[in-house]
């Protein structure tokens, strides 16, 4: 499948041995993040019969971190997507997500991109600051996009991605991380964030700020955020639509939903909402297979 990847992308292919350099995370955490707090009755749990689902270890430019990959257990090449974690890792929520969209006939995928950093999975609720300022804020903008890319190519070596039928969705901060990678991967062929910070430079190893690089976007997004979101004002998502077309991305569209709040399609955590969990997550499928995800 490397004939089909962009140039961009073909130069990552690891051509000798990897260099090893200690990563803190080696495999994934079992079960949910410690800071999520107490699971909550409304968790979502989809079962693997009749996938092939489990951990998986990406190569990169330093070594090989982690992730979880889920896909149909029979066929293939698949339509390809990026899964990004939330600030929590790829914990049991997000290995559910790539097992749902595994059920609808996708080649998901979610690397571990804190491996480098530590294991989020390990903080507490009482710790939330401290996993922002030892792991997340350590995370660059510039090393996700790379694992991003070496995820991309490790899935088109497989036989069972299509890396040409490309799409990416994300949470929280990894709807950020999905804007950030649509201004760097001109091979996208759409873009779902859910709630990811528009406005926000996270610090100087995270400068980008998706609103002020919307014409660097070529994707069409389609943005799943909450009225009721006390972080992302709804008039910075209605700017980043407005840039987005004004820089001739036309087709990309925002839904708010008006009784929604942060982080509202988290079954697990009390801040889930299951109406527009369940309309994002229908729209969310409908916006790849309209854009060439299917």
């Amino acid at each position: 499948m490397n004939e089909i990847l962009h140039p961009h992308l073909q130069s990552l292919m690891p051509k000798t041995e990897l260099t090893r350099r200690g990563f803190v995370v080696t495999s994934l955490a079992s079960g949910f993040a410690l800071a999520a707090g107490p699971v909550q009755a409304s968790v979502i749990k989809t079962d693997t019969s009749g996938l092939v689902a489990g951990e998986v270890k990406i190569p990169t430019k330093d070594g090989q971190i982690p992730g979880y990959r889920a896909m149909p257990a029979g066929g293939g090449p698949f339509p390809t997507v990026l899964v990004v974690q939330e600030i929590f890792g790829v914990h049991e929520h997000i290995k559910d997500i790539c097992r749902r969209l595994a059920k609808v006939g996708y080649f998901a995928v979610a690397p571990e991109l804190y491996a480098r950093q530590g294991d989020a999975s390990k903080y507490t609720m009482r710790q939330v600051s401290k996993l922002f300022k030892e792991v997340v804020l350590k995370k660059s903008d510039r090393e996700t996009a790379s694992d991003l890319d070496a995820t991309v190519v490790w899935a088109g070596t497989t036989g069972k991605a299509d890396v040409a039928r490309l799409g990416i969705t994300g949470f929280c901060w990894g709807g950020r991380a999905t804007l950030v990678y649509a201004t760097h991967n001109p091979n996208l062929k759409a873009a779902v964030p859910w709630y990811g910070h528009i406005t926000r430079a996270m610090n100087p190893n995270n400068p980008i700020i998706p609103l002020a690089h919307a014409a660097k976007i070529k994707a069409p997004v389609l943005g799943l955020y909450g009225a009721q979101d006390k972080g992302i004002p709804v008039k910075d998502v209605r700017a980043l639509e407005a840039a987005l077309k004004a820089a001739g991305n036309r087709k990309s569209q925002f839904v708010v939903y008006p009784d929604a709040g942060h982080a509202f399609n988290a079954d697990y955590r009390p801040s889930y909402r299951e109406g527009p969990a369940k309309d994002g997550w229908k729209r969310m499928l409908a916006w790849f297979k309209a854009n060439g995800v299917a």
